[in-house]
C-alpha cells in the first residue's frame, strides 16, 4: 500500500496503470468502519487496483462545529487498510492540495435533488459534495467509484453529478451495513455513549415497521406512526422523516404502483446527527 498526500504526485503514479487495467475509487471522509471496507473489498474484487481517499471535506458542513467534532483516525484508518488483500493506494490529502485559500465550493444545480430532505435542513451541503467528488473523480480518474447507500440522497446526486459534467466514470451503490443492533454504520456512530448507541436502534425499528406497513397503511398514517414512536423515545430527537420516491426524491404523498419509494429519517442522539433510509417497495 503506498499513500500520497499531494494531487500532482498522485495523478502521476496512476498515470502509469496499463490502460487494460481498471481502477477503482473509494471517497471517504476517513473514521473507516465495516461499511466502508465493503466498499473497498468489492472494488478489490472489480478492479486491478483501487484507490481510498481520506478526507473531511469542509464545504460540506453547513455547522462549524459538526466539522470540528467530526472524528479523525487516519492511524487507525490506514491500518484497517493494510489488512486488506489486493493493490490499494490511499489519498490523504490536506485541504490546501484540494482547494485555494477560499475554501469555497461550486454552485451547483441538480435538478432539484438538492433541495430535498438533506437539502433542507443543510444548506449548501450537496454544493460542497458535488464539489469535492468532481475534484476527486478529475484526479482519480476512475473507471467506476463506490458509494453506500445509506447516503442515498448523495448516491444519486453523484450520479447526476457525473452525466451533468459527462464524467467517464460508473457509479456504483452499495447496500447499507449495519450494526448487530440495526443501528446503520456510520463513523458518527464513535461519538455515541453505550447508551445512546443503544437508544439509537429506534431508527431501524421505525424504519422496518414502516416498509412492513407501507402496503397497507397510507403514507399520512405511517408519518403519524414515526412522529408517535420518536415520542416514545425522547432521548432521540426526530429532524425529519419523508417517504419519497427513489428517482427524484420527492416526497410522496400517496402510492403510485409503478413508483418505488423509499423511507428516510433524519434524528439527532444528543448533538450527533443520524441519518438512515430503507426501501419500502
Amino acid at each position: 500500500m503506498v499513500i500520497y498526500s499531494q494531487k500532482e504526485t498522485l495523478a502521476q503514479a496512476l498515470s502509469s496503470v496499463a490502460k487494460n487495467e481498471k481502477i477503482g475509487f473509494v471517497p471517504t471522509m476517513g473514521a473507516l468502519h465495516k461499511g466502508h471496507i465493503s466498499l473497498v473489498k468489492k472494488a478489490l474484487d472489480e478492479n486491478n487496483l483501487v484507490v481510498v481517499s481520506i478526507f473531511v471535506n469542509p464545504t460540506q458542513f453547513n455547522n462549524p462545529a459538526d466539522l470540528a467534532k467530526y472524528p479523525r483516525t487516519p492511524e487507525d484508518d490506514i491500518l484497517l487498510l493494510k489488512k486488506l488483500k489486493g493493490d490499494v493506494i490511499v489519498y490523504l490529502p490536506e485541504v490546501s492540495d484540494l482547494y485555494d485559500a477560499s475554501v469555497s465550493a461550486k454552485k451547483y444545480n441538480f435538478g432539484n435533488l438538492e433541495n430535498e430532505m438533506e437539502g433542507k435542513h443543510r444548506k449548501g451541503h450537496f454544493d460542497g459534495v458535488g464539489t469535492i467528488v468532481s475534484k476527486l473523480l478529475k484526479i482519480v480518474k476512475p473507471n467506476t467509484a463506490y458509494f453506500g447507500e445509506k447516503d442515498f440522497q448523495q448516491l444519486q446526486i453523484v450520479k447526476k453529478l457525473v452525466a451533468m459534467e459527462k464524467l467517464p466514470v460508473k457509479i456504483v451503490g452499495c447496500p447499507i451495513l449495519r450494526e448487530s443492533n440495526g443501528l446503520a454504520m456510520s463513523s458518527r456512530n464513535k461519538r455515541l455513549s453505550t447508551k445512546q448507541f443503544e437508544e439509537a436502534t429506534i431508527i431501524y425499528k421505525t424504519l422496518k415497521e414502516v416498509r412492513d406497513k407501507f402496503s397497507s397503511t397510507s403514507i399520512t398514517d405511517l408519518n403519524a406512526l414515526v412522529a408517535e414512536r420518536f415520542l416514545q423515545n425522547p432521548n432521540l430527537n426526530l429532524e425529519y422523516f419523508e417517504i419519497a420516491n427513489e428517482k427524484t426524491l420527492k416526497t410522496a404523498k400517496r402510492r403510485n404502483r409503478d413508483s418505488k419509494y423509499r423511507a428516510f429519517i433524519a434524528a439527532f442522539a444528543g448533538d450527533v446527527r443520524l441519518i438512515d433510509n430503507m426501501p419500502l417497495n
